[in-house]
């Protein structure tokens, strides 16, 4: 029996048809949406996002970022595949944990939060997913590092709570998202990071599901 594996990106910004490129979408266990599904969008926009991946695969789990209006989680809830502030299990011990929403831009975006919430959402889940083996933490802001949260002038804008709870908790592997020059990957102890950058970019992350533990990668749609 084929491994399980898993497909993750976000900062879609209404720009999803890049998804039928992605070949191996449909064997996937699940595709996860991090976040910006839409630009300050309306309910027939996030439909139309949920259903263009849903089409490909229908194990879809979501949850909003900055860019999302309330109207959009509520198409989310609506659907059961909300998971802002959630653990989901995915079995055989892995689970997903999940943070939408951002800590505060220069742009007053819709649905941002102070750094106390984005920390406290982010330790809760994170707590919750202790019982698992292998933890997934999919979190729209990004930590505080070296390379994920990195600005074209070089200045760093994650949080450092998150970065300071991936510390503690230490989940496996961390996908986040929000800062979209900021695509690559780094470590913070044993957690593997990646920013998978923006999906009209074509980038996105796969998580292998191996007998050593989950293996994620970053991939681009051909």
């Amino acid at each position: 029996m084929a491994n399980r594996f898993w497909i993750v990106f976000g900062d879609i910004h209404e720009r999803v048809e890049a998804v039928e490129r992605i070949d191996e979408v449909r064997l996937a266990e699940g595709v996860f949406l991090s976040g910006d599904l839409t630009n300050i969008g309306t309910r027939e926009g996030a439909g139309r996002i949920v259903s263009t991946v849903a089409a490909m695969n229908p194990r879809v789990l979501a949850q909003i970022g900055n860019m999302d209006t309330p109207v959009v989680e509520r198409v989310l809830t609506e659907q059961g595949i909300n998971v802002h502030a959630q653990v989901r299990d995915l079995g055989g011990g892995v689970c997903l944990a999940a943070v939408g929403y951002s800590t505060p831009t220069p742009f007053s975006t819709p649905s941002e939060v102070d750094e106390a919430q984005i920390c406290q959402w982010t330790h809760d889940v994170l707590e919750g997913a202790g019982a698992f083996e292998q933890v997934i933490l999919m979190v729209h802001t990004p930590p505080r590092g070296s390379v994920v949260d990195r600005l074209p002038s070089g200045v760093h804008v994650g949080s450092p709570g998150v970065r300071a709870l991936i510390e503690k908790y230490q989940p496996n592997i961390v996908v986040t998202g929000h800062i979209h020059e900021g695509a690559g990957e780094e470590r913070i102890g044993r957690s593997h990071v990646l920013n998978p950058g923006a999906f009209a970019h074509g980038g996105y992350v796969r998580i292998d599901e191996t007998p050593s533990g989950l293996v994620a990668a970053l991939r681009n749609v051909s």
